[in-house]
């Protein structure tokens, strides 16, 4: 009886008819099959976004959080409207300074579109990347958002990560140098949150042999890996990087965190106790995957 009414889903009435008994005793037998537990009805609560970024948000420590009911994993640009929405209310102006990242994430809204903001400088906050692959090209990305929001370019046209020798050269260059001054003016960073490089063939291919040996990195910020912890983890490239600082990005009013997808609840947590963002847009299923591993700390 339980199965022909809540999965055959027929009533009880007809039921009733089909076995020959009362409708009293379906609806007799089936108060029974829920008391026994051959039955069980479960209410599951709806993930209302705003409750869900309010209690990241507190969990987190981080000044605003946004989370899209839209599954920002399979639709990444789906993070563009409330990113753009944390953008403008900012109130940013010209002459701001805005820092782009890179990362399939950070591609896929600028491709979607940011919000007019005249007037704003848009500037790498790396120097370029030596692979093919689309999400790489932080060059580009900043030439994208800066005409999608009328403000202005600023590129570094130099490796992320050159040798010890050039890196002086390459910052002397007056070119790079005035982009990489705008670093320490940076009003709203836009960065994407890694999976160490163990877990990201694609990208494990272009890390160094240091990087592959940071075994307890949670994540990285535009390669800067940390602990679950947030303790930042030095190696072998960190000190001759061009790429806005940790304390760069500390120092900026907004420095929002662009991720989705479950695996990315660790890095997001462990990028937020190391302060290399302050503020997160992310969707549902990632925002209750990252509640359910601090409660489960």
């Amino acid at each position: 009886m339980a199965r022909l009414h809540y999965i055959s889903d027929l009533s009880q009435v007809k039921i009733a008819k089909q076995l020959g008994v009362s409708t009293a005793t379906i609806s007799r037998l089936l108060a029974r099959a829920r008391a026994e537990g051959i039955v069980r009805i479960e209410v599951r609560d709806l993930a209302v976004p705003e409750a869900l970024a309010d209690r990241l948000a507190a969990a987190l420590g981080l000044a605003q959080v946004s989370v899209t009911d839209m599954n920002a994993t399979a639709q990444p640009g789906g993070l563009a409207v409330p990113l753009g929405a944390m953008l403008v209310a900012q109130g940013l102006g010209a002459g701001a300074v805005v820092a782009i990242g890179w990362g399939r994430a950070i591609r896929a809204v600028i491709e979607a579109g940011l919000p007019q903001i005249a007037g704003v400088h848009v500037v790498p906050a790396t120097g370029g990347l030596q692979q093919q692959a689309p999400h790489f090209q932080i060059n580009e990305f900043v030439r994208m958002a800066a005409d999608q929001m009328g403000g202005q370019p600023h590129f570094i046209h130099a490796p992320y990560l050159p040798s010890a020798e050039t890196r002086a050269l390459f910052l002397a260059d007056p070119a790079i140098a005035d982009s990489v001054a705008l670093w320490d003016r940076i009003d709203v960073a836009v960065m994407g949150v890694g999976l160490p490089p163990a877990l990201t063939p694609p990208e494990a291919s272009v890390a160094t042999a240091s990087e592959h040996g940071l075994v307890s990195a949670a994540g990285d910020v535009i390669r800067h890996y940390y602990e679950a912890s947030g303790e930042i983890i030095g190696w072998e490239g960190e000190g001759r990087m061009i790429a806005v600082a940790p304390d760069q990005l500390r120092r900026a009013r907004l420095c929002i965190g662009l991720a989705a997808g479950q695996s990315k609840a660790a890095p997001i947590i462990g990028a937020a106790r190391a302060g290399l963002i302050n503020a997160l847009v992310t969707d549902v299923p990632t925002a209750e995957a990252i509640l359910d591993l601090l409660g489960a700390a």
